[in-house]
């Protein structure tokens, strides 16, 4: 248990730093599987239309330190990658 003013502040920051982090996980991940079952069900338009809006989510919760930048970048090149792969594979 904290024993100085200063520790039990840091306490209290964690605790409400760790809720908001974990909305932001949250959300991330909704908006990524959103995109992969776009992509399973095998509709570019939907899967494009999801992967707008989940990239940016994406980037910002790197942004705010939640995920590494590096992590950010592979996932949303990986969602790019896969979807374009769609448009070639049925053209």
């Amino acid at each position: 248990m904290a024993n100085t003013s200063s520790a039990k502040k840091a306490a209290r920051q964690t605790v409400r730093r760790t809720e908001i982090n974990k909305t932001r996980r949250t959300r991330m991940r909704g908006a990524v599987r959103q995109v992969e079952e776009a992509i399973a069900s095998g509709d570019q338009a939907a899967a494009t239309a999801a992967f707008k809006v989940a990239e940016p989510i994406v980037m910002r919760t790197s942004q705010k330190g939640v995920i590494h930048t590096n992590t950010a970048s592979r996932k949303v090149s990986r969602l790019s990658k896969r979807i374009k792969s769609m448009g070639a594979a049925s053209a």
